[in-house]
């Protein structure tokens, strides 16, 4: 069966081109001339791939990327953008609101293939991956009909491609659903007035976003974001909220997951308000480690170091580098090793 793609183009001449490059590729091809026609068809025909123009009358390409993702149907299918612009303010722009890949107007039959099948394969490999590493990590393993149940809904769902810095919800967003890191890091932050941010939590491969919004029917409460190139499965809120209704005791797994997020905010709180440089970064560390018991190492950015320990960037550095001098770490670039994990423990406390 031949893949779908999507071409949303407001100029007759570039589409009508397009079209006939992809049909002789064997692809089935849909074609749209103004973004807000292109979102209808994205939802009635649920393409493999979607190539659109930024600059459109009607909705631009920037409003069709967005409306797509608040569909759970269309938001894990791959997007290129098709522009004559390429200031790197718009491809940011582009990127962060989820964008895969970016073709510069014109370029020629190959560029426009090869960009599409490396997308394609990106999308099989992923979710291939998702399908194979699903055994490793059933986080809410049990017996119980209710928890079988949810890790069947686990299964059944697509994980989506996340880049590097890419926003995955921003606070006071409609919560759409649950997701699950299913490989990757994610940190949460809240801004503050003065555009500082305070990292409200760092999540790895098995833990669990956005679970205060799907458990209150509320907004985000925080912006997530990944730190590296990552693989998250969204479950979406309607399913959740039917799973919690059949199977308490799915929900009740949540509760306590919950809960304990929120006693770890609270201990940061009083971190924040009460201990010293020190100890806050002693107990940052250790934090982070706890997060991935499996090594003594991990790599974080001086600025998202600064941000969950609430400190100045100048003062994380020199803090680091006294506990270097103490034989408390070894730091190179943005890893730190922690050589006296004991030590930094007392020191929290």
């Amino acid at each position: 069966m031949s893949k779908k793609i999507l071409i949303i183009e407001d100029h007759d001449a570039i589409r009508a081109n397009v079209v006939e490059i992809l049909e002789m590729a064997l692809y089935t091809v849909f074609q749209a001339e103004n973004g807000k026609i292109g979102v209808d068809m994205a939802l009635k025909n649920i393409p493999d791939i979607i190539l659109c123009d930024i600059m459109m009358p009607e909705l631009d390409g920037y409003g069709v990327l967005y409306m797509l993702n608040k569909h759970v149907e269309t938001s894990g299918i791959p997007f290129i953008f098709l522009t004559a612009k390429a200031e790197h303010a718009d491809l940011r722009k582009g990127m962060e609101l989820g964008a895969d890949d970016y073709l510069i107007k014109p370029f020629d039959d190959m560029e426009l293939l090869n960009a599409i099948d490396i997308r394609l394969r990106k999308k099989a490999m992923a979710e291939h991956s998702h399908k194979t590493n699903s055994e490793e990590f059933k986080v809410l393993v049990s017996k119980t009909d209710g928890l079988a149940e949810f890790n069947k809904i686990i299964e059944g769902r697509k994980s989506r491609e996340f880049k590097k810095n890419q926003v995955i919800y921003y606070e006071d967003d409609h919560g759409k659903g649950l997701y699950l890191i299913t490989q990757g890091r994610v940190k949460t932050i809240k801004l503050a007035q003065d555009g500082r941010e305070l990292m409200t939590g760092m999540y790895s491969e098995g833990d669990y976003i956005g679970i205060n919004a799907v458990l209150s029917g509320s907004t985000y409460a925080d912006t997530a974001t990944t730190i590296e190139d990552s693989l998250l499965c969204l479950i979406p809120t309607e399913q959740m909220e039917s799973v919690f209704s059949l199977y308490p005791e799915v929900a009740r797994k949540f509760i306590h997951l919950l809960s304990r997020d929120n006693r770890e905010k609270e201990d940061q709180l009083l971190q924040l308000a009460y201990h010293s440089v020190r100890k806050k970064m002693a107990g940052t560390l250790v934090k982070l480690h706890s997060k991935d018991m499996k090594n003594n190492f991990f790599t974080i950015t001086r600025e998202d170091l600064a941000a969950m320990a609430c400190m100045a960037t100048e003062t994380v550095s020199r803090t680091l580098s006294d506990f270097k001098d103490e034989k408390l770490i070894e730091r190179t670039g943005s890893r730190i090793t922690l050589l006296d994990l004991n030590g930094l423990s007392k020191m929290k406390n």
